[in-house]
């Protein structure tokens, strides 16, 4: 089938393309590649997948109303997957106005192109900041996320709102997926793995926010993708056609929200030593406090994944980070 994927250049949008394409679809890749990170390491994404014969890129921007409808329009694609946003929960303090124009009006563009082709399911990108000041361990789907503390985490909660409402009026099958801590090869440059192993291997301290303090559900891609993968067969149906260990489903619309991210979190201080490992380096630390929208912990219930899709993220931490400084110095030519 026609699958459209959202951030096709993105960290997790150009591997989960690759998969699709080696399965035998068609994909339609939208990014605008904006300059946010090094344009060219998302150019090396793309360059892995644009010569498929199968594959179709269209540059635009999501916010461009006209132009999300003539994609739509053109390939009506069967399937969606949408990946791009404005990522980046410090950023969102220095520039809310792009989160807006990308998380929220993209989003509602993308939703209309659903709608005009009657997309047969649309699986978002949520995120695990949804659940702001939420004090309970680990999250879980069902817990209230009524208070986020960034711009991001808002735009994301709003997004799985839209997306209900959505699903509620014109019968959309939508899942959302709130990610854990992605990382791995081809990884964001503005993440703790990517910053720390570019300051170690340049002699620099790296910044340890919470003085170490922290804990994170680490998710290596390849789980992440297998996830979305399965999410994107598993079309969701109202609760009152749903099985009854899944009293959080939507009542009144084919919905679904799932965590996606290991049900293992690890401290901080713990990365930071594998990643020392791997280097064969010690980092020097520069200890500094919290960071405003930032939290001390995350950790993921991932039982309603489990429960519905038959898996959970199982890559460890020592197994993922020596992955992902393999590639990093292949990459980068170290």
């Amino acid at each position: 089938m026609t699958i459209l994927i959202t951030g096709s250049a993105g960290f997790i949008g150009s591997e989960l393309s690759r998969r699709l394409l080696d399965a035998g679809h068609s994909v339609v890749g939208i990014d605008n590649l904006n300059d946010y990170y090094d344009v060219r390491l998302k150019e090396a994404r793309l360059a892995r997948i644009k010569d498929h014969p199968n594959f179709t890129e269209a540059r635009i921007d999501l916010d461009d109303r006209t132009a999300v409808e003539d994609v739509f329009a053109k390939h009506r694609p069967q399937k969606v997957v949408n990946l791009a946003a404005q990522a980046g929960v410090r950023y969102s303090l220095e520039n809310p106005h792009s989160y807006v124009d990308s998380n929220i009006v993209g989003f509602l563009n993308i939703l209309e192109g659903c709608r005009a082709v009657q997309c047969r399911h649309l699986v978002f990108a949520s995120s695990s900041s949804v659940y702001g000041t939420n004090a309970e361990m680990p999250f879980a789907v069902t817990d209230r996320v009524d208070h986020p503390i960034s711009m991001y985490a808002a735009t994301k909660r709003a997004n799985e709102l839209m997306a209900h409402t959505y699903s509620h009026l014109f019968a959309i099958p939508t899942s959302g997926l709130r990610f854990f801590t992605v990382y791995g090869p081809w990884g964001r440059p503005d993440m703790a793995l990517f910053l720390f192993t570019k300051a170690i291997l340049e002699g620099r301290p790296i910044d340890v926010f919470n003085h170490g303090d922290m804990k994170r559900s680490f998710t290596y891609i390849d789980d992440i993708v297998e996830g979305v993968l399965r999410v994107l067969d598993h079309i969701p149906t109202p609760a009152a056609a749903a099985a009854p260990e899944m009293p959080h489903e939507s009542k009144s619309a084919p919905f679904r929200v799932y965590n996606i991210g290991s049900d293992k979190p690890e401290s901080l201080m713990r990365y930071i030593e594998v990643l020392e490992d791997n280097l064969g380096l010690k980092a020097k630390k520069n200890m500094l406090g919290m960071q405003p929208g930032d939290v001390p912990a995350t950790w993921a219930d991932v039982d309603d994944l489990k429960t519905s899709v038959g898996y959970q993220p199982t890559t460890s931490v020592e197994d993922g980070v020596a992955r992902f400084v393999a590639w990093y110095k292949d990459f980068y030519k170290i």
